[in-house]
């Protein structure tokens, strides 16, 4: 029976007072430490010997950890953080796949208080030297590969870096790195947790934004409250689930959902090392016995193209819930989520920013093909729109389009910007934290994503800020100017293209596009280069100089191109 059978009702008695007393809190009123939530009260109770991590490793390996194993491994980090000197607030980077030790630096790092602070495995360098300095990064975690290509090069514009730990280097390398296998061997599986106040800073979330540098979302460990009330009532976990989520710890899903929500539940999480296979994937539903699923749009899209049906050819038996996240799902997709999995698919509307879901379909409530759901308990929703004082106000009226808002003051809503306190507080306007995002909300209170305030692209569930993709681009000598915008596609949500202005001396044609798409790929990583690039004589520009990305969206769709007031070359 699902946790939340009446919606009504349920928001109604709503208090976070009673979700905090649903935890236990640290021994002795020592405050409250997501770490502790997770692991540590199930690992001292009669949870110890349940698997916490099933992991799957690319090569079929398998490991299961208990919960009292995860315990004894997190104290370990923890204890190695301290010995080299990282304390509260100092930040902690991993930069690794979906590997075992990723997951229990996290918890380790939340352990002593550090910041932890996640990057996806194939950002190229520029992105991973973004992150590492305006994190203020003092140790990342990685792997020999990955540091020799990505990081080495960087480490001497990195001074804040103190340590880099190797997560398969079984010594000590030369150059001042570090054995993690080592260094864990030799510390101590007993750690104390100390007092952690639910306002000390625990993750640090980098999202592209539309200029500038990544920005960096601070969360603190009161979003436990949200991490494990949203785990109770939108992914409806039971004792006895057993649950996987696709995403990367890289992006916020993978961390608040791959990692906290499932553990601080004290159920079985699948961990898959693999990337996207869709016979391995049914496989892994099938010989795991998932019982409840989180995905993203573009892995459905993708069993849709190519025709698959896992329940006819799987058993499929002990799946229940099946959720997408990352950006709107189409509602042929919920149709087909019956036809092919049985089950229908439960969208749900969050950020970086709110750390946690926000607006969801619960299990036991109509879907609404296409529509992000209703409120979370405890979270004010609204529908805003400017006045011509500036101000905001609410618009009562059903199925009008405007600013989607919410009212601020949950627990896992980001305390800031790292070095970014103006854009911070542009983000709150008339008791609003405005999410940046246009939607709608019907009659019966169901809110509708209308699409994107800003141009941020969003492609395969990943958020790509046109800045980083055209800054890399004018890094090549050919190139004198570069506009990006995303281009919808059918399968991975928005593509990434780039229109680019030669320098003299440079002609287009395939040859150059390719370099041109080679170099952002190694630069970038394949995440975030652009698949397709335009060569064009002049880019569209305003009369300060700034390329319009409106314009060259719209021209590249077909789309009016709306006012021309301020281009450069209008009379």
């Amino acid at each position: 029976m699902p946790h939340l059978l009446d919606y009504a009702a349920t928001c109604a008695g709503f208090s976070w007072d009673a979700i905090r007393a649903e935890l236990q809190g640290l021994p002795d009123n020592r405050g409250l430490n997501i770490a502790h939530e997770a692991v540590d009260r199930h690992a001292d109770g009669p949870l110890g010997d349940r698997v916490a991590l099933q992991w799957l490793g690319a090569d079929d390996a398998v490991r299961a950890i208990t919960y009292a194993e995860l315990k004894a491994l997190s104290n370990r980090f923890a204890n190695v953080l301290r010995e080299l000197g990282i304390g509260a607030a100092d930040t902690v980077c991993a930069l690794a796949g979906r590997i075992p030790e990723l997951y229990v630096a996290a918890l380790g790092t939340l352990k002593n208080r550090s910041v932890f602070c996640p990057l996806f495995s194939a950002f190229g360098p520029e992105p991973i030297f973004q992150r590492l300095s305006r994190g203020d990064a003092k140790l990342l975690l990685t792997s020999e590969r990955l540091y020799r290509l990505k990081v080495h090069p960087l480490r001497d514009k990195l001074p804040k870096l103190e340590h880099v730990l190797l997560t398969d280097a079984e010594s000590h390398p030369e150059g001042g790195l570090l054995s993690l296998p080592e260094r864990m061997a030799a510390a101590s599986a007993d750690f104390v947790i100390p007092p952690t106040d639910p306002e000390d800073v625990a993750l640090l979330h980098f999202t592209s934004g539309t200029t500038g540098m990544p920005k960096g979302a601070l969360h603190v460990h009161g979003a436990a409250l949200v991490h494990y009330m949203t785990g109770k009532y939108v992914m409806d976990f039971h004792p006895d689930d057993v649950f996987w989520c696709t995403a990367d710890p890289g992006w916020v899903t993978g961390t608040s959902y791959g990692i906290i929500a499932p553990l601080m539940h004290g159920i079985r999480n699948v961990v898959d090392e693999a990337d996207f296979d869709a016979v391995r994937w049914c496989r892994i539903l099938a010989e795991q016995h998932v019982s409840v699923w989180y995905t993203a749009p573009t892995a459905i899209r993708r069993f849709m193209r190519m025709g698959i049906e896992p329940v006819h050819d799987y058993d499929l038996s002990r799946l229940r819930v099946l959720h997408s996240v990352g950006e709107p799902l189409n509602p042929e997709a919920v149709v087909w989520g019956v036809k092919a999995l049985g089950l229908p698919i439960h969208d749900n509307w969050w950020q970086t920013e709110t750390g946690g879901i926000m607006i969801a379909n619960f299990p036991a409530m109509e879907i609404r093909p296409g529509s992000m759901g209703r409120p979370l308990p405890g979270i004010e929703a609204a529908i805003v729109r400017r006045r011509n004082d500036g101000s905001v106000e609410p618009i009562e009226a059903p199925d009008v389009q405007g600013d989607l808002a919410l009212r601020p003051g949950w627990p896992s809503m980001f305390r800031g910007y790292l070095h970014d306190e103006e854009r911070y507080r542009k983000c709150f306007d008339g008791g609003w934290y405005l999410t940046g995002d246009l939607a709608r909300r019907d009659a019966d209170g169901y809110f509708w994503f209308v699409g994107r305030a800003d141009d941020i692209i969003k492609t395969s569930g990943h958020m790509v800020g046109p800045f980083e993709v055209e800054s890399t681009l004018m890094e090549h000598p050919a190139v004198a100017e570069a506009g990006v915008i995303g281009k919808p596609d059918p399968l991975i949500g928005e593509m990434v293209k780039a229109f680019v202005a030669l320098k003299p001396g440079f002609a287009p044609g395939d040859d150059l596009r390719l370099e041109l798409i080679g170099f952002a790929r190694k630069k970038l990583g394949s995440a975030v280069a652009p698949k397709e690039i335009d060569f064009k004589p002049d880019l569209p520009k305003n009369k300060a100089g700034k390329i319009m990305r409106r314009l060259l969206k719209a021209r590249e769709l077909g789309l009016p191109e709306g006012d021309l007031s301020t281009l450069e070359d209008s009379a």
